[in-house]
Protein backbone atom coordinates (compact mmCIF):
# COMPACT_ATOMS: atom_id res chain seq x y z
CA UNK A 1 0.00 0.00 0.00
CA UNK A 2 1.36 3.41 -0.97
CA UNK A 3 2.31 5.81 1.77
CA UNK A 4 0.33 8.94 2.42
CA UNK A 5 2.06 12.33 2.14
CA UNK A 6 1.91 12.83 5.90
CA UNK A 7 3.87 9.59 6.37
CA UNK A 8 6.88 10.76 4.37
CA UNK A 9 10.21 11.96 5.78
CA UNK A 10 11.28 14.57 6.77
CA UNK A 11 7.92 14.65 8.52
CA UNK A 12 7.92 18.36 9.42
CA UNK A 13 8.50 19.43 5.80
CA UNK A 14 5.84 17.12 4.39
CA UNK A 15 3.38 18.13 7.12
CA UNK A 16 3.56 21.75 6.09
CA UNK A 17 3.59 20.91 2.38
CA UNK A 18 0.34 18.99 2.82
CA UNK A 19 -1.18 22.02 4.58
CA UNK A 20 -0.05 24.30 1.75
CA UNK A 21 -1.73 22.00 -0.81
CA UNK A 22 -5.09 22.83 0.79
CA UNK A 23 -4.69 26.57 0.19
CA UNK A 24 -5.53 28.08 -3.23
CA UNK A 25 -2.63 30.31 -4.28
CA UNK A 26 -2.71 31.35 -7.94
CA UNK A 27 -0.32 34.12 -8.92
CA UNK A 28 -1.73 37.55 -8.07
CA UNK A 29 -4.40 35.90 -5.89
CA UNK A 30 -2.32 34.87 -2.89
CA UNK A 31 -4.48 36.39 -0.14
CA UNK A 32 -5.27 33.03 1.46
CA UNK A 33 -1.66 31.84 1.67
CA UNK A 34 -0.56 35.27 2.95
CA UNK A 35 -3.20 35.11 5.69
CA UNK A 36 -2.05 31.56 6.50
CA UNK A 37 1.57 32.67 6.93
CA UNK A 38 0.68 35.71 9.02
CA UNK A 39 -1.38 33.51 11.34
CA UNK A 40 1.43 30.95 11.43
CA UNK A 41 3.96 33.59 12.50
CA UNK A 42 1.67 34.98 15.18
CA UNK A 43 0.81 31.56 16.61
CA UNK A 44 4.50 30.72 16.91
CA UNK A 45 5.37 34.04 18.57
CA UNK A 46 7.69 35.04 15.74
CA UNK A 47 8.28 38.58 14.52
CA UNK A 48 6.17 38.77 11.35
CA UNK A 49 5.85 41.58 8.83
CA UNK A 50 4.00 42.07 5.56
CA UNK A 51 4.78 44.73 2.98
CA UNK A 52 2.25 46.55 0.77
CA UNK A 53 2.30 44.06 -2.09
CA UNK A 54 1.99 41.00 0.15
CA UNK A 55 5.54 39.74 0.72
CA UNK A 56 5.82 38.22 4.19
CA UNK A 57 8.95 38.22 6.38
CA UNK A 58 9.16 36.04 9.48
CA UNK A 59 12.19 36.25 11.78
CA UNK A 60 13.50 33.66 14.22
CA UNK A 61 16.23 34.46 16.76
CA UNK A 62 19.42 32.42 16.96
CA UNK A 63 19.45 29.35 19.16
CA UNK A 64 21.49 29.58 22.36
CA UNK A 65 25.21 29.97 21.69
CA UNK A 66 24.72 30.86 18.00
CA UNK A 67 23.94 34.55 18.43
CA UNK A 68 27.24 35.68 16.86
CA UNK A 69 26.70 33.88 13.56
CA UNK A 70 25.90 35.83 10.41
CA UNK A 71 22.20 36.24 9.80
CA UNK A 72 20.77 34.17 6.92
CA UNK A 73 17.63 34.76 4.90
CA UNK A 74 15.75 31.79 3.42
CA UNK A 75 13.53 32.70 0.47
CA UNK A 76 10.78 31.08 -1.58
CA UNK A 77 7.65 32.24 -3.42
CA UNK A 78 4.12 31.44 -2.32
CA UNK A 79 2.30 31.44 -5.68
CA UNK A 80 2.03 28.52 -8.07
CA UNK A 81 1.52 27.92 -11.79
CA UNK A 82 -2.10 26.92 -12.43
CA UNK A 83 -2.23 24.46 -15.32
CA UNK A 84 -4.62 21.56 -15.77
CA UNK A 85 -5.57 19.02 -18.38
CA UNK A 86 -8.57 20.09 -20.45
CA UNK A 87 -10.66 17.13 -19.26
CA UNK A 88 -10.21 18.02 -15.57
CA UNK A 89 -12.80 20.08 -13.69
CA UNK A 90 -10.79 22.18 -11.23
CA UNK A 91 -10.97 25.72 -9.84
CA UNK A 92 -7.52 26.91 -8.74
CA UNK A 93 -9.11 29.77 -6.79
CA UNK A 94 -11.22 27.45 -4.64
CA UNK A 95 -10.09 23.83 -4.78
CA UNK A 96 -7.34 22.03 -2.86
CA UNK A 97 -4.67 20.29 -4.92
CA UNK A 98 -5.38 16.56 -5.11
CA UNK A 99 -1.89 15.25 -4.43
CA UNK A 100 -0.87 11.64 -3.97
CA UNK A 101 2.20 9.42 -3.66
CA UNK A 102 3.10 7.66 -6.90
CA UNK A 103 6.08 5.40 -6.27
CA UNK A 104 9.13 7.63 -5.81
CA UNK A 105 7.16 10.80 -6.52
CA UNK A 106 4.44 13.05 -5.19
CA UNK A 107 2.19 14.33 -7.97
CA UNK A 108 -1.35 15.67 -8.48
CA UNK A 109 -4.46 14.49 -10.29
CA UNK A 110 -4.52 16.28 -13.63
CA UNK A 111 -3.15 19.61 -12.37
CA UNK A 112 0.12 21.24 -11.44
CA UNK A 113 1.26 20.16 -7.99
CA UNK A 114 2.66 23.44 -6.69
CA UNK A 115 5.89 21.85 -5.52
CA UNK A 116 7.33 24.89 -7.30
CA UNK A 117 7.69 26.49 -4.80
CA UNK A 118 5.46 25.03 -2.10
CA UNK A 119 8.20 22.70 -0.97
CA UNK A 120 10.48 25.68 -0.34
CA UNK A 121 7.77 27.35 1.73
CA UNK A 122 7.28 24.12 3.69
CA UNK A 123 11.01 23.85 4.47
CA UNK A 124 11.05 27.41 5.77
CA UNK A 125 8.08 26.73 8.01
CA UNK A 126 9.75 23.58 9.34
CA UNK A 127 12.87 25.59 10.24
CA UNK A 128 10.83 28.31 11.89
CA UNK A 129 9.02 25.86 14.19
CA UNK A 130 11.96 23.56 14.92
CA UNK A 131 12.98 23.09 18.56
CA UNK A 132 16.08 20.95 18.07
CA UNK A 133 17.90 22.56 15.11
CA UNK A 134 20.80 24.84 16.00
CA UNK A 135 21.21 27.95 13.86
CA UNK A 136 22.13 31.62 13.90
CA UNK A 137 19.65 34.45 13.30
CA UNK A 138 17.20 33.52 10.55
CA UNK A 139 14.87 35.54 8.37
CA UNK A 140 12.34 33.83 6.08
CA UNK A 141 11.08 35.78 3.08
CA UNK A 142 7.95 34.60 1.27
CA UNK A 143 7.40 36.51 -1.98
CA UNK A 144 4.27 36.83 -4.11
CA UNK A 145 3.64 36.59 -7.85
CA UNK A 146 6.94 35.05 -8.87
CA UNK A 147 5.40 33.03 -11.68
CA UNK A 148 3.59 35.69 -13.70
CA UNK A 149 5.45 38.92 -13.14
CA UNK A 150 7.98 38.75 -10.29
CA UNK A 151 5.99 41.65 -8.86
CA UNK A 152 6.77 40.68 -5.28
CA UNK A 153 10.49 40.88 -5.92
CA UNK A 154 10.07 44.05 -7.99
CA UNK A 155 8.18 45.77 -5.15
CA UNK A 156 10.55 44.67 -2.38
CA UNK A 157 11.86 47.72 -0.54
CA UNK A 158 15.38 48.30 0.70
CA UNK A 159 15.64 47.57 4.41
CA UNK A 160 12.78 45.03 4.54
CA UNK A 161 15.29 42.40 5.67
CA UNK A 162 18.78 42.58 7.17
CA UNK A 163 20.68 39.43 6.16
CA UNK A 164 23.48 39.44 3.59
CA UNK A 165 23.50 35.69 2.98
CA UNK A 166 20.49 34.42 1.01
CA UNK A 167 19.39 30.84 0.34
CA UNK A 168 16.89 30.75 -2.53
CA UNK A 169 14.87 27.52 -2.18
CA UNK A 170 13.38 27.58 -5.68
CA UNK A 171 15.53 25.24 -7.78
CA UNK A 172 14.41 21.93 -9.22
CA UNK A 173 17.51 19.75 -9.68
CA UNK A 174 18.94 18.04 -6.61
CA UNK A 175 22.71 17.79 -6.77
CA UNK A 176 23.00 21.10 -8.59
CA UNK A 177 23.78 24.41 -6.93
CA UNK A 178 22.81 27.52 -8.85
CA UNK A 179 24.82 30.73 -8.69
CA UNK A 180 23.32 32.57 -11.66
CA UNK A 181 20.13 32.80 -13.73
CA UNK A 182 18.71 34.30 -16.90
CA UNK A 183 16.86 37.58 -17.15
CA UNK A 184 13.64 37.80 -19.10
CA UNK A 185 11.07 39.95 -20.86
CA UNK A 186 7.65 39.37 -22.42
CA UNK A 187 6.73 40.50 -25.92
CA UNK A 188 3.01 40.72 -26.68
CA UNK A 189 1.51 41.33 -30.13
CA UNK A 190 -2.09 42.25 -30.82
CA UNK A 191 -4.06 42.07 -34.05
CA UNK A 192 -7.46 43.63 -34.60
CA UNK A 193 -9.68 41.84 -37.10
CA UNK A 194 -12.98 42.47 -38.85
CA UNK A 195 -15.55 39.67 -38.49
CA UNK A 196 -16.82 38.37 -41.81
CA UNK A 197 -20.15 36.63 -42.38
CA UNK A 198 -19.94 32.90 -43.08
CA UNK A 199 -20.96 31.83 -46.57
CA UNK A 200 -23.48 29.10 -47.26
CA UNK A 201 -21.41 26.69 -49.35
CA UNK A 202 -18.98 25.83 -46.55
CA UNK A 203 -18.43 23.33 -43.77
CA UNK A 204 -16.61 23.92 -40.49
CA UNK A 205 -13.89 21.89 -38.79
CA UNK A 206 -12.13 21.95 -35.45
CA UNK A 207 -8.51 20.84 -35.18
CA UNK A 208 -7.28 19.96 -31.69
CA UNK A 209 -3.80 19.35 -30.29
CA UNK A 210 -3.36 17.59 -26.93
CA UNK A 211 -1.10 15.10 -25.17
CA UNK A 212 2.04 17.24 -25.33
CA UNK A 213 4.29 17.31 -22.27
CA UNK A 214 4.54 21.07 -21.96
CA UNK A 215 6.95 22.25 -19.30
CA UNK A 216 8.96 25.18 -18.03
CA UNK A 217 9.88 27.65 -20.76
CA UNK A 218 13.33 28.06 -19.20
CA UNK A 219 14.34 24.68 -17.76
CA UNK A 220 12.78 22.62 -20.57
CA UNK A 221 13.26 24.84 -23.62
CA UNK A 222 16.23 22.84 -24.95
CA UNK A 223 14.46 19.46 -24.85
CA UNK A 224 12.84 19.70 -28.27
CA UNK A 225 9.31 19.45 -26.88
CA UNK A 226 6.36 20.14 -29.13
CA UNK A 227 4.65 23.53 -29.03
CA UNK A 228 0.91 23.24 -29.70
CA UNK A 229 0.76 26.76 -31.15
CA UNK A 230 3.49 25.99 -33.67
CA UNK A 231 1.97 22.65 -34.65
CA UNK A 232 -1.57 23.91 -35.17
CA UNK A 233 -0.38 27.03 -37.01
CA UNK A 234 1.66 24.87 -39.38
CA UNK A 235 -1.52 23.03 -40.37
CA UNK A 236 -3.57 26.21 -40.69
CA UNK A 237 -0.90 27.94 -42.79
CA UNK A 238 -0.72 25.06 -45.25
CA UNK A 239 -4.49 24.55 -45.31
CA UNK A 240 -4.92 28.25 -46.12
CA UNK A 241 -2.55 27.99 -49.07
CA UNK A 242 -3.99 24.69 -50.32
CA UNK A 243 -7.72 25.11 -49.71
CA UNK A 244 -8.26 28.80 -48.87
CA UNK A 245 -9.73 28.07 -45.42
CA UNK A 246 -11.20 30.85 -43.29
CA UNK A 247 -10.18 31.04 -39.63
CA UNK A 248 -12.83 31.54 -36.95
CA UNK A 249 -10.92 30.75 -33.75
CA UNK A 250 -7.39 30.03 -32.55
CA UNK A 251 -6.87 29.23 -28.87
CA UNK A 252 -3.51 27.84 -27.79
CA UNK A 253 -1.35 27.78 -24.68
CA UNK A 254 -1.95 29.67 -21.45
CA UNK A 255 1.03 30.90 -19.46
CA UNK A 256 3.96 33.04 -20.60
CA UNK A 257 6.43 30.79 -18.77
CA UNK A 258 5.07 27.44 -19.94
CA UNK A 259 5.58 25.67 -23.26
CA UNK A 260 2.14 25.42 -24.89
CA UNK A 261 0.66 21.93 -24.40
CA UNK A 262 -2.80 22.25 -25.92
CA UNK A 263 -4.43 24.24 -28.72
CA UNK A 264 -7.48 24.18 -30.92
CA UNK A 265 -8.75 26.12 -33.91
CA UNK A 266 -12.02 26.37 -35.80
CA UNK A 267 -12.11 27.15 -39.52
CA UNK A 268 -14.36 26.88 -42.53
CA UNK A 269 -13.66 25.51 -45.99
CA UNK A 270 -15.67 25.22 -49.18
CA UNK A 271 -17.60 21.98 -49.33
CA UNK A 272 -15.84 20.93 -52.53
CA UNK A 273 -12.51 20.76 -50.65
CA UNK A 274 -13.80 18.56 -47.83
CA UNK A 275 -12.28 15.24 -48.88
CA UNK A 276 -8.97 16.74 -49.97
CA UNK A 277 -8.64 18.61 -46.68
CA UNK A 278 -9.32 15.46 -44.64
CA UNK A 279 -6.75 13.58 -46.71
CA UNK A 280 -4.20 16.34 -46.12
CA UNK A 281 -4.93 16.30 -42.38
CA UNK A 282 -4.25 12.57 -42.21
CA UNK A 283 -0.91 13.08 -43.97
CA UNK A 284 -0.08 16.01 -41.67
CA UNK A 285 -0.85 13.98 -38.55
CA UNK A 286 1.55 11.22 -39.62
CA UNK A 287 4.32 13.71 -40.43
CA UNK A 288 4.11 15.55 -37.09
CA UNK A 289 3.90 12.38 -35.03
CA UNK A 290 6.94 10.99 -36.83
CA UNK A 291 8.90 14.22 -36.24
CA UNK A 292 8.07 14.20 -32.53
CA UNK A 293 8.00 10.46 -31.90
CA UNK A 294 10.90 10.60 -29.41
CA UNK A 295 10.04 13.70 -27.43
CA UNK A 296 6.23 13.60 -27.64
CA UNK A 297 5.02 9.98 -27.83
CA UNK A 298 1.55 10.88 -26.46
CA UNK A 299 0.74 13.62 -28.98
CA UNK A 300 -2.90 13.57 -30.14
CA UNK A 301 -4.10 15.50 -33.19
CA UNK A 302 -7.78 15.33 -34.13
CA UNK A 303 -10.00 16.88 -36.79
CA UNK A 304 -13.77 16.94 -36.44
CA UNK A 305 -16.68 18.50 -38.28
CA UNK A 306 -18.42 21.13 -36.12
CA UNK A 307 -21.29 23.58 -36.26
CA UNK A 308 -20.72 26.57 -38.54
CA UNK A 309 -19.27 29.54 -36.60
CA UNK A 310 -21.04 32.90 -36.55
CA UNK A 311 -18.13 34.59 -38.32
CA UNK A 312 -14.57 34.22 -39.56
CA UNK A 313 -11.79 36.81 -39.44
CA UNK A 314 -10.91 38.91 -42.46
CA UNK A 315 -8.43 37.41 -44.89
CA UNK A 316 -5.79 40.10 -44.46
CA UNK A 317 -5.50 39.56 -40.71
CA UNK A 318 -5.57 35.81 -41.17
CA UNK A 319 -2.68 36.08 -43.63
CA UNK A 320 -0.68 38.31 -41.26
CA UNK A 321 -1.43 36.24 -38.15
CA UNK A 322 -0.57 32.83 -39.60
CA UNK A 323 2.55 34.06 -41.39
CA UNK A 324 3.90 35.86 -38.33
CA UNK A 325 3.26 32.84 -36.10
CA UNK A 326 5.11 30.66 -38.60
CA UNK A 327 8.04 33.08 -38.74
CA UNK A 328 8.15 33.75 -34.99
CA UNK A 329 11.12 31.88 -33.47
CA UNK A 330 10.56 29.41 -30.66
CA UNK A 331 13.13 27.47 -28.65
CA UNK A 332 16.86 27.85 -28.09
CA UNK A 333 18.28 30.84 -29.93
CA UNK A 334 21.86 30.82 -28.65
CA UNK A 335 24.04 28.66 -26.40
CA UNK A 336 26.44 30.09 -23.82
CA UNK A 337 30.02 30.51 -24.94
CA UNK A 338 31.22 30.54 -21.33
CA UNK A 339 29.38 27.66 -19.66
CA UNK A 340 29.14 24.43 -21.66
CA UNK A 341 25.61 23.09 -21.98
CA UNK A 342 23.90 26.27 -20.75
CA UNK A 343 21.24 27.87 -22.90
CA UNK A 344 22.14 31.54 -23.13
CA UNK A 345 19.13 32.89 -25.05
CA UNK A 346 15.71 31.48 -25.88
CA UNK A 347 12.18 32.50 -26.80
CA UNK A 348 8.82 30.88 -26.10
CA UNK A 349 5.68 31.25 -28.26
CA UNK A 350 3.46 30.97 -25.22
CA UNK A 351 -0.15 31.65 -26.21
CA UNK A 352 -2.53 32.75 -28.95
CA UNK A 353 -5.91 34.00 -27.76
CA UNK A 354 -9.00 35.50 -29.39
CA UNK A 355 -10.07 38.24 -26.97
CA UNK A 356 -13.08 40.54 -26.73
CA UNK A 357 -13.56 43.48 -29.11
CA UNK A 358 -12.18 41.52 -32.09
CA UNK A 359 -8.64 41.35 -30.68
CA UNK A 360 -6.16 38.52 -31.14
CA UNK A 361 -3.36 38.50 -28.56
CA UNK A 362 -0.10 36.61 -29.03
CA UNK A 363 2.11 36.30 -25.94
CA UNK A 364 5.78 35.37 -26.13
CA UNK A 365 8.58 35.41 -23.56
CA UNK A 366 12.33 35.77 -24.01
CA UNK A 367 15.17 34.79 -21.65
CA UNK A 368 18.91 35.34 -21.68
CA UNK A 369 21.83 35.39 -19.28
CA UNK A 370 23.24 38.28 -21.35
CA UNK A 371 21.13 41.41 -21.08
CA UNK A 372 21.95 42.73 -24.56
CA UNK A 373 21.10 39.33 -26.06
CA UNK A 374 17.75 39.39 -24.22
CA UNK A 375 16.97 42.75 -25.82
CA UNK A 376 18.10 41.46 -29.21
CA UNK A 377 15.85 38.38 -29.26
CA UNK A 378 12.90 40.42 -27.96
CA UNK A 379 13.47 42.93 -30.77
CA UNK A 380 13.62 40.11 -33.31
CA UNK A 381 10.24 38.79 -32.18
CA UNK A 382 8.97 42.38 -32.16
CA UNK A 383 10.06 42.89 -35.76
CA UNK A 384 8.29 39.73 -36.97
CA UNK A 385 4.95 40.92 -35.63
CA UNK A 386 5.45 44.56 -36.66
CA UNK A 387 6.05 43.41 -40.23
CA UNK A 388 2.67 41.67 -39.96
CA UNK A 389 0.99 44.90 -38.91
CA UNK A 390 0.48 44.02 -35.23
CA UNK A 391 0.83 46.38 -32.30
CA UNK A 392 3.66 45.18 -30.07
CA UNK A 393 4.70 46.01 -26.53
CA UNK A 394 7.27 44.64 -24.10
CA UNK A 395 6.99 44.09 -20.37
CA UNK A 396 9.46 45.80 -18.06
CA UNK A 397 11.43 42.57 -17.86
CA UNK A 398 13.68 41.42 -15.07
CA UNK A 399 17.46 41.21 -14.72
CA UNK A 400 19.63 38.13 -14.69
CA UNK A 401 21.92 37.09 -11.86
CA UNK A 402 25.60 36.99 -12.78
CA UNK A 403 27.62 34.17 -11.15
CA UNK A 404 30.06 35.07 -8.36
CA UNK A 405 32.77 32.41 -8.36
CA UNK A 406 34.20 33.79 -5.12
CA UNK A 407 30.91 33.44 -3.24
CA UNK A 408 31.22 32.54 0.44
CA UNK A 409 27.80 30.92 0.60
CA UNK A 410 28.57 28.91 -2.54
CA UNK A 411 31.67 27.43 -0.91
CA UNK A 412 29.79 26.71 2.32
CA UNK A 413 26.99 24.93 0.43
CA UNK A 414 29.36 23.05 -1.85
CA UNK A 415 31.42 21.76 1.09
CA UNK A 416 28.25 20.84 2.99
CA UNK A 417 27.03 18.80 0.04
CA UNK A 418 30.34 16.95 -0.30
CA UNK A 419 30.41 16.19 3.42
CA UNK A 420 26.87 14.80 3.45
CA UNK A 421 26.74 12.87 0.20
CA UNK A 422 30.42 12.11 -0.57
CA UNK A 423 30.15 13.51 -4.06
CA UNK A 424 30.79 16.81 -5.80
CA UNK A 425 27.70 18.88 -6.60
CA UNK A 426 27.35 20.58 -9.96
CA UNK A 427 27.71 24.36 -9.61
CA UNK A 428 26.16 26.23 -12.50
CA UNK A 429 23.81 28.90 -13.74
CA UNK A 430 20.20 28.19 -14.71
CA UNK A 431 18.32 29.36 -17.79
CA UNK A 432 15.13 29.85 -15.80
CA UNK A 433 14.43 33.18 -14.14
CA UNK A 434 14.87 33.49 -10.38
CA UNK A 435 14.09 36.42 -8.14
CA UNK A 436 17.76 36.68 -7.17
CA UNK A 437 18.61 39.21 -9.88
CA UNK A 438 15.97 41.60 -8.56
CA UNK A 439 17.11 41.09 -4.96
CA UNK A 440 20.63 42.00 -6.00
CA UNK A 441 19.42 45.30 -7.45
CA UNK A 442 17.93 46.29 -4.07
CA UNK A 443 20.59 44.63 -1.92
CA UNK A 444 23.90 44.76 -3.85
CA UNK A 445 25.86 43.20 -0.95
CA UNK A 446 23.85 39.98 -1.00
CA UNK A 447 25.71 36.69 -1.37
CA UNK A 448 23.27 34.13 -2.77
CA UNK A 449 22.84 30.52 -3.79
CA UNK A 450 19.82 28.53 -4.99
CA UNK A 451 19.12 24.83 -4.45
CA UNK A 452 16.17 22.49 -4.02
CA UNK A 453 14.84 18.96 -4.53
CA UNK A 454 14.15 17.43 -7.92
CA UNK A 455 10.94 18.55 -9.61
CA UNK A 456 10.03 17.24 -13.04
CA UNK A 457 7.37 18.61 -15.37
CA UNK A 458 7.19 21.98 -13.63
CA UNK A 459 4.53 24.34 -15.02
CA UNK A 460 2.54 21.41 -16.41
CA UNK A 461 0.02 18.87 -15.05
CA UNK A 462 2.87 16.33 -15.15
CA UNK A 463 4.63 18.17 -12.30
CA UNK A 464 6.03 15.71 -9.78
CA UNK A 465 8.27 16.03 -6.74
CA UNK A 466 10.88 13.38 -6.00
CA UNK A 467 10.51 12.11 -2.42
CA UNK A 468 14.11 11.00 -1.81
CA UNK A 469 15.54 14.33 -2.95
CA UNK A 470 13.31 16.27 -0.54
CA UNK A 471 15.12 14.48 2.27
CA UNK A 472 18.50 15.36 0.73
CA UNK A 473 17.40 18.96 0.22
CA UNK A 474 16.39 19.19 3.88
CA UNK A 475 19.64 17.69 5.14
CA UNK A 476 21.65 20.07 2.96
CA UNK A 477 19.70 23.05 4.24
CA UNK A 478 20.39 22.07 7.85
CA UNK A 479 24.07 21.45 7.16
CA UNK A 480 24.46 24.85 5.49
CA UNK A 481 22.83 26.57 8.47
CA UNK A 482 25.14 24.62 10.77
CA UNK A 483 28.20 25.99 8.94
CA UNK A 484 27.36 29.67 8.75
CA UNK A 485 30.42 31.61 10.02
CA UNK A 486 30.52 34.26 12.69
CA UNK A 487 30.03 37.91 11.86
Amino acid sequence: MEKQINQLEPSAVWKYFEQILQIPRPSKKEDKIIEFLLKFGKENNLETNRDKIGNVLIKKPATKGKENLKSVILQSHVDMVCEKNSDIQFDFEKDAIQAFVDGEWVTAKGTTLGGDDGIGVAAQMAILTSKDIEHGPIECLFTVDEETGLSGAFALKKGFFDSKLLLNLDSEDEGELFIGCAGGVDTVATFKYKPKAVKKDIIAFKINISGLKGGHSGDDIEKGLGNSNKIINRFLWNATNKFSINLALFDGGNLRNAIAREAHAVFTVKTKFKEKLIKYFNEFEKIIKKELTVTEPNLIITLEKVKKPKFTIDKNIQFNLLNSLYACPHGVYEWSREIEGLVQTSTNLASVKFKKKNIIEVTTSQRSSVDSAKVNIADKVDSVFRLAGAEVFHSDGYPGWSPNLDSEIMNITKNAYKKLFKTEPVVRAIHAGLECGLFLEKYPDLDMISFGPTIKGAHSPDERLNIETVDKFWKLLLEVLNNIPEK
